[in-house]
């Protein structure tokens, strides 16, 4: 572990231009540079590097980040490796923690296993130029399309017939047993031979995202069902899981792919071994593979790392739409971009890539994706038919499906894509939505209470979980009778879109004094004050807490900062490169320029930045209090229908009158500001 303040040092010292400047020609642009972007193949320059920032942005592809967040995508390091790269480029002594006697020999057990497996990569790319590796494994290959370079490249070889002819080399190489069971890649008897687990098979290694060699499926070639002695001959044996093969956390091809997943902002997943190697041979890179498990959330998550967006391909058979429907629920949930496309009945990604170019594979790709709205819509619509039952479950089902999306915008405009195709009202998905939501928190907070039980503690003694992108219109704790209840909020009313404004002015010039004229309600005799304190003083008054829990996370930890002492240039560096990166990543897109040209920008340009937010970040602040108090106005209009005639209707209507006349002289004085 890196100590914080080696940390702090290695990110006030990075420069963006330094550490970018590195990879690309940068040239001077005003006072900004500009170079063709790394990420993507562009003629005319549009990747810019904002000095005064600390971050870069290019307008082809979308990429932006800051010294670290570039290394890392750049170079697919980790946080940590990201910033020990840094710390050598500006020669900074990284002192990490001492390695204990039990670390030391894990570490060291941990690298004997990949050699061991590295091994046995090579063993079996040699016993591919073998007479039978030649007669069998190479024709094989070749007959299903795969290229003499394919096979090369992605280290494709022949386990031979002979049971032990791999234990036996490695054993004469010098390798321990105990890492050749460790790996799978041996079988030890009860009389103390070791057996190979591969024979007899061709092999397809399996790379860990740096490319490291951690596993092997070996496919047999015989038609037969059994053996000699009756046993069943499975068509694929994989590696068991071992300290360096997880099989849900692992990816057929990422190594290859990544890069081109990252510059082409999409990953495309398969299924099998050849679906990703025809792929790649007819030249679609950023193709995947589960390795023929289900695909699970760690998967999903290892593609996050490169894009937001995943394109599934599977046969359009029963199996292939049943798999579908399950991976769109999981890549949603994961606050990631997924589309589906179903290729024709009876063909895999294999057989469609060879019997079709490369521009009418992307050509079919582009014409049939398709979002899962449409997809399950399409779909189920079939079976409704015009039964109103079944078409109500199919919106219900669709309603279910969005409320898995972290990203509170996202979900709002799969609302109105929804109401709009089955010509609804929104409010009435948006009701389904977050009562499937409020359930999803519960389910989760009885979750977490059992594995507190488990683990020996209550609940009570352990402090609430932080509120996380998974739920962030709904209350910290829905179960929690003696707390007022949070209005769940409808994203589209605006609340989100405020919260990011002010979140935009404290970013950009929280340490700026704003000093208000004489005539102005903000005047207090001379002082000054700044805009984060104005802001949080403002909200601090009207007891308002951010709603949207990324900002209000964004939020606390500006302020955090704030507090010890930091200039602005250190908070801002602090967040942009510290480790929670999906944090980093908001703070990047709300502070990055709008490079549009609008009337108002040029208004605002003839003024100063003193005035423009003498003038703004009151008017920000207004329209925030109008959309708070609009939304516990909706909150309480929905309560009235189920009390009419009884005296809880009296009380909504004065809250509702008393909260009209708020709303109404706010609107008045934000009309005069």
């Amino acid at each position: 572990m890196i100590p914080q303040d080696i940390v702090n040092r290695i990110l006030d010292t990075a420069q963006i231009v330094d550490v970018v400047g590195d990879f690309v020609t940068l040239k001077k642009s005003g006072s900004n540079f500009q170079a063709c972007c790394p990420f993507h193949n562009e003629k005319t320059p549009s990747f810019s590097v904002s000095p005064s920032k600390g971050i870069y942005k290019c307008f082809g592809c979308g990429k932006s980040g800051t010294a670290v967040g570039f290394v890392m995508e750049h170079e697919s390091m980790t946080y940590v490796e990201a910033l020990k790269y840094l710390a050598k480029k500006y020669n900074i002594e990284v002192i990490e923690k001492e390695e204990s006697p039990e670390e030391i020999a894990q570490r060291q057990r941990y690298e004997s296993l990949l050699l061991v497996s590295e091994f046995a990569g090579k063993f079996f790319q040699d016993s591919l130029n073998t007479p039978d590796g030649q007669a069998i494994a190479y024709q094989y290959f070749r007959s299903r399309g795969l290229e003499d370079e394919t096979i090369r490249k992605y280290g494709l070889g022949w386990a031979p017939v002979s049971r032990r002819a791999f234990s036996e080399a490695a054993r004469k190489a010098g390798y321990k047993e105990e890492f050749l069971i460790e790996t799978g890649l041996s079988i030890k008897y009860d009389d103390g031979t070791l057996a190979d687990r591969f024979f007899d098979r061709v092999m397809f290694p399996i790379h860990s995202v740096n490319g490291r060699l951690i596993a092997f499926g070996g496919r047999t070639l015989k038609k037969e069902k059994t053996d000699s002695k009756g046993r069943t001959i499975a068509k694929y044996v994989n590696s068991p899981e071992t300290e360096i093969y997880v099989k849900s956390k692992s990816l057929y091809g990422i190594h290859f792919a990544k890069s081109e997943i990252s510059k082409q902002d999409k990953c495309i997943l398969v299924e099998g071994y050849l679906d990703v190697l025809s792929m790649h041979q007819l030249g679609i890179l950023n193709v995947v593979a589960s390795s023929g498990t289900s695909l699970t959330v760690d998967q999903i998550r290892l593609i996050h790392r490169f894009t937001d967006n995943i394109t599934i391909i599977y046969d359009g058979d029963g199996a292939g739409i049943k798999a579908a429907l399950r991976g769109i629920d999981m890549v949603l949930k994961e606050g990631m971009n997924v589309k589906i496309v179903l290729l024709p009945d009876g063909q895999d990604p294999d057989d469609f890539a060879r019997k079709h170019t490369l521009e009418e594979v992307q050509e079919y790709i582009s014409s049939n994706e398709r979002d899962f709205i449409g997809f399950k819509t399409d779909l189920l619509l079939e079976e409704a038919g015009n039964d109103p039952l079944k078409k109500g479950k199919l919106i219900n089902d669709i309603a279910d499906t969005i409320a898995l999306i972290p990203d509170a915008v996202i979900r709002a405009m799969y609302v109105r894509s929804t109401a709009t195709r089955f010509s609804m009202d929104e409010r009435v998905i948006f009701n389904r939505l977050n009562h499937t939501r409020k359930t999803l928190v519960e389910a989760e907070k009885k979750q977490q209470d059992r594995r507190n039980m488990t683990q020996g503690q209550s609940q009570s003694q352990l402090p609430p979980p932080p509120p996380g992108p998974e739920y962030d219109d709904m209350p910290e704790d829905p179960m929690a009778q003696e707390q007022p209840e949070v209005p769940v909020i409808n994203p589209m009313n605006g609340i989100g879109a405020c919260e990011e404004e002010l979140l935009k002015f404290i970013l950009e010039d929280g340490c700026t004094e704003m000093r208000f004229d004489r005539d102005s309600q903000y005047y207090c005799d001379g002082a000054s004050v700044n805009v984060a304190e104005f802001i949080d003083g403002s909200l601090a008054e009207d007891e308002y807490d951010f709603i949207v829990p990324m900002y209000r996370s964004l939020y606390e930890t500006y302020f955090a900062f704030y507090d010890e002492g930091l200039t602005q240039e250190q908070i801002m560096s602090r967040i942009l490169n510290g480790p929670d990166r999906e944090m980093a990543a908001v703070a990047e897109r709300i502070v990055q320029e709008k490079y549009t040209i609008t009337i108002k920008s040029f208004e605002n340009s003839m003024t100063s930045r003193m005035t423009q937010l003498i003038m703004y970040v009151p008017r920000a602040l207004m329209a925030y209090q109008i959309r708070r108090l609009e939304a516990v106005i909706d909150e309480l209009m929905r309560g009235l229908e189920p009390v009419r005639g009884t005296e809880a209707e009296t009380e909504i209507l004065l809250k509702l009158v008393n909260l009209n006349k708020a709303k109404t002289l706010i609107t008045k004085q934000l009309g005069r500001v």
